[in-house]
């Protein structure tokens, strides 16, 4: 017996059930916090010319349109307006290790979940979003643009990531986008950050772009239970290492490793003046994301 629509695997049926899933979770969000945030968080590239007006006392000099003036006998002063269309790119963290998951959901659900409030909030400003998934390589490169469509389109890429490699590497993704994105971009940067030696990339882009890292972390990468001796994998490297967890020295040294791995990305990210968010998969991301919305106001 037939269970889905032919040419849609059970996979896939799967995926587009969380799409929806994720659409009206987020919309929700969106609508009730996030859009006013967003609009209020990111400003416009500039300004531009509106209309001119007569003059009103308390206008400034400087604004008054001579020519307009000329013609009509009184003055008048320019108007402008806040340019506000923006472009967002979401740079979204693919590797193996992100589909390591101990709470009700992945990072790499995590990270879907947080890029589509992004996205959502991004158009219901009017503003285009783009997407960069990435492992060692590019895996996937939408150009921005607008509408809920496209998010859709951008949120089926990034949770049907079949990446290519299971490696990351920060550096290439950032500077694939340096080269391919040249006008000013709002760009958030998801990734659980397991990787070194980005820090000169973080300085390059955020001087061309307002770049905004949110770092994943699962709860389950921050301690270890005592459970004998046990092979752990390292999934993108795919090395092995046999570990006792019984030895009460050997867990406190794992976790301290786990502790140094963190504050290092932490400090990466500090010291090139780049905005962090830290989400954990066994906690809302609605806080964290609201504090940087106001803290960005």
């Amino acid at each position: 017996m037939q269970t889905h629509p032919p040419g849609l695997t059970r996979k896939t049926q799967e995926i587009l059930k969380k799409i929806r899933r994720i659409e009206v979770s987020t919309r929700r969000l969106v609508n009730n916090i996030f859009a006013g945030e967003y609009q209020s968080a990111f400003r416009g590239q500039g300004i531009e010319f509106d209309e001119v007006r007569e003059y009103q006392p308390g206008d400034e000099i400087r604004a008054i349109d001579w020519n307009v003036t000329a013609r009509m006998g009184q003055p008048f002063v320019k108007t402008f307006v806040e340019e506000r269309e923006l472009v967002m790119m979401l740079l979204v963290d693919v590797s193996s290790s992100t589909d390591f998951g101990t709470q009700r959901q992945t990072k790499a659900e995590t990270l879907a979940e947080v890029a589509s409030v992004l996205a959502f909030s991004a158009i219901k400003n009017n503003d285009k979003v783009g997407l960069i998934n990435f492992t060692d390589q590019i895996e996937t490169f939408i150009s921005p643009r607008k509408g809920r469509k496209h998010v859709l389109r951008l949120i089926y890429q990034i949770l049907h990531a079949e990446p290519t490699a299971q490696a990351t590497d920060i550096g290439l993704a950032l500077e694939y986008l340096n080269r391919v994105q040249k006008r000013r971009s709002v760009v958030f940067l998801i990734s659980d950050f397991r990787d070194r030696n980005y820090g000169e990339w973080l300085r390059i882009v955020n001087q061309r772009h307002d770049l905004i890292a949110i770092v994943v972390i699962d709860p389950g990468e921050l301690s270890i239970p005592d459970v004998g001796l046990i092979e752990l994998e390292d999934s993108e490297s795919g090395e092995t290492a046999l570990l006792d967890t019984g030895n009460p020295l050997t867990r406190e040294a794992y976790i301290e490793w786990c502790q140094q791995e963190i504050a290092q990305h932490r400090e990466t990210l500090r010291s090139n003046k780049i905005d962090q968010i830290e989400i954990q998969t066994d906690r809302p991301y609605v806080a964290p994301l609201q504090r940087f919305f106001q803290g960005r106001q």
